[in-house]
């Protein structure tokens, strides 16, 4: 008997669900034995619930990315956190605080351990039984077709199993009523169609018989289509609307995350780095020229709305400050401020910013305004990167792209860069693009000058 061919979803989910809200029940006892109460386990479970629906916890499928589970689970892990204590602050005067950090701390690692015990489990059951696989079909030819074949042969661990591909590239080798008796004839779960090799009345047919046949239908859309991009349906009464781009952080549980990580992290780095380190720089600054320790300069954040950005003074005072980029070698540039340059201190002020709230630790740098003026004429989509709070570091920085935009390849390419962060935000992300931040000022950038 042939294994069963991805049903097993209906039954893994609500187990999943039984089981964490087991383990964050029985563990009270051991933890919190003074509050071990019949409300307050109501008041876990309940609230247990309410977060991992708001931020998806259960909403783990094959195609799922690692770090889109951990950025769940961080999610769970601080909301969950902060609902604690205000439990705890409104109906006990609770002495001991780490307790309740120490509960939900070991809840969460061991309730992530059999999370991803179980994601990883499916996936070499998948390669070594054959089993909770989806027989799938292709519809269509092309570049975005090829890619697709190629992804499902390679990586057998998702669980998809491509049956046919129906190639209408010459005149069309078979008809509509053949695709559909060979669906129906063989099983098949899923139908990936390409919207580039189909007619709208084809598409239609497609759609029909998957509706009336329960059968799923993705599709695969050209990479000119405007389908591309990361779309979000809503609907208005019963009008379906779709918006161009989802953005993350428009979230209001996202919102707060980056916030509450934007606040703890500049205070981390003001009172831990700044406090001794300015009136060092100060000093040293003073010496070497003229002028303010500090440089502000007026720069375009959220929503394209105005700013000052503060830098430790790293040139002499010149009057092209506000309107040229640093270059190579430039002759403004004292020694002390090559230092602070190379290894990205003069940034530091900027968790001022942070701290004020017009800026955040990770997103698009923010450019001079007479920049962002003329780049918003010339650079395709670059006002897109003003959806979001500026950051003192960001993913096209991390990837090259940082410092002087020397041609139309580095804003381009920064510019990209920041719209895929923007679209793809997540708390994990942050921390990946801070830690090679790190990295790479201790090994020094080729274009830090």
């Amino acid at each position: 008997m042939s294994p069963k061919t991805g049903r097993y979803s209906g039954y893994i989910r609500p187990f999943l669900y039984v089981i964490d809200v087991l383990i964050i029940n029985l563990l009270v006892p051991f933890f919190l034995p003074s509050i071990n109460s019949t409300n307050f386990h109501l008041f876990l479970t309940l609230f247990w619930l309410i977060i991992a629906w708001n931020v998806a916890f259960y909403e783990v499928f094959r195609f799922t990315k690692i770090i889109q589970i951990l950025g769940k689970i961080i999610k769970q892990y601080i909301l969950f956190l902060i609902f604690g204590f205000a439990y705890l602050g409104y109906f006990y005067k609770f002495s001991r605080p780490s307790q309740m950090v120490l509960y939900i701390t070991i809840s969460i690692v061991i309730i992530a351990l059999i999370k991803f015990s179980v994601f990883f489990l499916l996936k070499k059951f998948r390669v070594a039984f054959g089993g909770n696989f989806r027989r799938v079909v292709i519809i269509g030819n092309g570049k975005r077709v090829n890619q697709l074949i190629d992804f499902f042969n390679k990586n057998i661990d998702y669980g998809y199993k491509l049956e046919f591909v129906f190639d209408f590239k010459n005149q069309k080798q078979r008809e509509f009523k053949e695709v559909f008796n060979f669906i129906l004839e063989e099983k098949i779960d899923e139908i990936y169609c390409s919207l580039s090799s189909l007619s709208n009345n084809e598409i239609n047919q497609i759609v029909d018989f998957c509706d009336n046949n329960l059968k799923k239908i993705k599709f695969l859309p050209d990479s000119k289509d405007i389908l591309s991009r990361n779309l979000i349906l809503d609907y208005y009464g019963y009008i379906p609307i779709i918006s161009l781009r989802n953005i993350p952080l428009d979230q209001p549980t996202n919102k707060i995350i980056k916030r509450i990580f934007d606040i703890l992290f500049s205070i981390f780095i003001i009172l831990g780095l700044l406090s001794w380190l300015m009136p060092l720089l100060a000093v040293l600054i003073k010496i070497e020229s003229k002028g303010p320790v500090f440089f502000k300069q007026k720069r375009n954040g959220l929503n394209y709305e105005e700013f000052y950005c503060y830098k430790f003074r790293s040139m002499r005072l010149n009057p092209l400050a506000d309107l040229e980029q640093v270059q190579k070698n430039d002759p403004r540039v004292t020694k002390i401020g090559a230092f602070i340059r190379r290894t990205s201190i003069d940034e530091l002020p900027q968790f001022f910013n942070v701290f004020l709230g017009n800026m955040s630790v990770v997103g698009p740098r923010p450019h001079m305004v007479s920049h962002t003026e003329m780049y918003a004429k010339s650079v395709d989509k670059f006002m897109v990167r003003h959806f979001i709070k500026p950051g003192i570091t960001g993913l096209a920085q991390t990837n090259g792209f940082r410092g002087e935009v020397e041609n139309d390849r580095d804003i381009r390419n920064r510019v990209k860069y920041d719209i895929f962060y923007l679209e793809n935000w997540s708390l994990l992300l942050d921390l990946k693009i801070v830690i090679l931040t790190v990295l790479n000022a201790i090994r020094g950038d080729k274009k830090a000058y």
